[in-house]
């Protein structure tokens, strides 16, 4: 990996909510980090700076402000005064100021109410962590036109609105919350469809992490934020189970649990067991955060227990597609189905999505026909699956699964 990709992929959002932060433009900022990105790739060459991160926010920056100078209405602007140049010891001692992390800002700034519901989150993971329209559409399951239109619409709605690029206080955040929590669930998800961390998006995982604990710590009283950080400490706790020594993914009920972060798993169950008793105390029903950590719970008592409760695992998801049901919930649950009653019953609802060309559902369908013994059908499925070009770990895992159909 050239050093221009590794910083493109390591600090590209920070930089580009930093730039956003400080000029208030979205698609200045992100035009002026494109350029940076543009003259790196056109004089770096086998000789990257010491730091790329800092040269490409020092290129980005003056790109802006020139940008600004030509513009009529530069005027209007009120970007953070821009630093003096550096002088040649300033560079010698490598004194250049440290990229300012403004992602929690800019995510609250993306979440605005005036911004579409269906686009805040969308929009919050395009700028602030980079994700690429293809990736957004196949995340939300969406047409990349349908999802490219909603992003131009709610940046332009910010621009009109006149959004303030700051974070609200505690007692707006009740407006913007659910879109915040909904960003680092995705952003989450796409570090973690990449068993071997090996994918663009591979730092996601620890960053929501970190943004996900922070806003616990921020709003202790908020049942949803504190088993949305549940569930990702429960799920970053088995990342040292996902691989085997071959390099295949495994998958989460034949994990070691030797393997996992014992610490994480403690601290995953005592965030959700704080949300479930501020939701028992305000004696309302618990919300579809809580519930996805308490099936992240249930898997996590394995390493108790030794067996994981697929029941209660299929009545939690039961729980959930009262308040999230979509495809991939549906999807979950018949696995869930098909390990603890019927196979039969979970392919009928497998097939009842119809979701042709979604990985994820060719892979279960596989895996469900094969339970079955229709295996010349379930190598079709496996076929199916790897045609969508898997992760190396995931394709791994596929192939072998494929080879059992194909020898039994």
């Amino acid at each position: 990996m050239s050093a221009l990709d590794r910083a493109f992929r390591e600090a590209g959002g920070r930089v580009v909510s930093a730039l956003a932060a400080g000029f208030r433009d979205l698609d200045l900022a992100e035009e002026a980090f494109a350029e940076a990105c543009a003259r790196a790739a056109s004089t770096w060459g086998d000789r990257p700076p010491l730091d790329p991160a800092a040269w490409l926010y020092s290129v980005a920056r003056r790109v802006a402000l020139d940008r600004l100078r030509h513009k009529a209405t530069a005027g209007a602007h009120r970007p953070d005064e821009p630093e003096p140049e550096p002088t040649p010891e300033d560079h010698i001692m490598r004194m250049d100021p440290p990229i300012p992390d403004e992602r929690l800002r800019l995510i609250f700034v993306c979440c605005h109410p005036a911004i579409a519901p269906d686009a805040r989150a969308a929009l919050t993971l395009k700028t602030v962590c980079g994700l690429t329209t293809a990736e957004l559409a196949q995340a939300y399951l969406l047409p990349e036109p349908t999802l490219a239109q909603r992003l131009v619409r709610a940046k332009r709605k910010i621009a009109e609105a006149g959004v303030p690029f700051e974070v609200p206080g505690p007692e707006r955040w009740g407006e913007r919350l659910d879109a915040v929590l909904s960003t680092l669930e995705v952003a989450y998800a796409q570090a973690h469809a990449d068993a071997a961390l090996a994918g663009p998006h591979a730092g996601f995982g620890r960053e929501m992490l970190s943004l996900a604990a922070l806003l616990a710590r921020l709003t202790p009283d908020e049942p949803e934020v504190l088993a949305l950080a549940a569930s990702l400490h429960l799920t970053e706790a088995r990342r040292g189970a996902r691989l085997d020594a071959e390099g295949a993914m495994v998958p989460l009920s034949e994990q070691d649990v030797r393997d996992w972060d014992a610490a994480l798993c403690d601290a995953g169950e005592r965030l959700l067991a704080r949300s479930a008793a501020l939701s028992r105390g305000a004696r309302h029903a618990p919300g579809p955060r809580a519930i996805q950590s308490a099936i992240h719970a249930a898997h996590a008592s394995r390493r108790r227990s030794g067996v994981t409760p697929w029941p209660d695992v299929l009545a939690l998801y039961d729980a959930l597609l009262v308040v999230r049901n979509d495809p991939v919930v549906r999807a979950n649950r018949a696995v869930a189905l098909a390990q603890a009653f019927c196979p039969a019953a979970a392919l009928a609802e497998i097939d009842g999505l119809g979701a042709v060309g979604w990985l994820p559902w060719h892979a279960a369908r596989a895996d469900m026909l094969a339970r079955l013994g229709r295996h010349a059908e379930a190598v079709a499925e496996y076929d199916a699956a790897l045609a969508l070009s898997p992760k190396p770990a995931e394709a791994l895992f596929l192939k072998r699964r494929r080879a059992a159909s194909v020898a039994a």
